[in-house]
């Protein structure tokens, strides 16, 4: 038992398993809440939880998948080809949202911390939970931040904005593509870019610009800061 629970296939098995299962209930049951990303780390850490098994020996497995996050990242470039001229004709209002979600994003997140009291460290480690992981860890360990809180923040950050972006389109009668693609990929970078591929390629390759332009310029800020 503790062979297999120290080998790849102990997490493989397990996350794949359970986010199977969670897309079948969110197939069938069709409810935002019941994201499968969300579940499927919620349920996880139960599991491990409950039954005492080590991080380490579930991140044998979960590492692989991890090593994945950056390849297909980086596939998001084909679609951006694709919507190349959509890019040229777009680029000033691009920029533009990616800067302004940026700076909300930092901003509100610094404000929040001050009013709950929360200490400088953790602060300096939420303050860029909407861009892709790499940087935001990064950026955290410049401002003096803890990375493993930042990687964290920035999951939660992502499968949050892909429950709620979708219902806030509808909600707030959102129609235009490219502004739809840039706030979610502004937002919740790859994991919210992943909803944005689903709703459409134009919303998908806007998500996928945006994730490398915000990263760029919450850099930026973060040497202000």
């Amino acid at each position: 038992m503790n062979t297999f629970l120290n080998s790849p296939f102990f997490g493989l098995t397990l996350s794949f398993g359970v986010y199977i299962l969670c897309k079948f209930l969110n197939t069938k049951i069709n409810l935002a809440l019941l994201n499968p990303l969300l579940l499927t780390t919620i349920i996880i850490i139960a599991i491990l939880t409950v039954f005492h098994i080590p991080l380490e020996s579930y991140n044998v497995g979960g590492n692989i998948i991890s090593a994945f996050l950056a390849p297909a990242t980086t596939v998001l470039a084909y679609s951006i080809y694709r919507q190349i001229a959509l890019l040229k004709k777009n680029f000033v209002p691009i920029a533009i949202g990616c800067l302004a979600g940026s700076i909300t994003s930092m901003s509100s997140t610094f404000l929040l911390c001050k009013a709950f009291g929360i200490d400088s460290t953790l602060t300096a480690s939420m303050i860029p939970k909407s861009v892709t992981t790499p940087i935001a860890m990064e950026v955290s360990s410049s401002l003096s931040g803890i990375p493993s809180i930042t990687v964290a923040v920035v999951v939660v950050t992502g499968i949050l904005g892909s429950m709620v972006c979708p219902i806030l389109i509808k909600l707030l009668r959102i129609k235009n593509k490219v502004a739809t693609g840039v706030a979610i990929g502004t937002c919740s970078h790859a994991v919210g870019t992943s909803k944005a591929i689903e709703l459409g390629e134009i919303e998908g390759a806007m998500s996928g610009i945006a994730i490398g332009v915000s990263g760029i310029i919450t850099v930026i800020i973060a040497l202000f800061l």
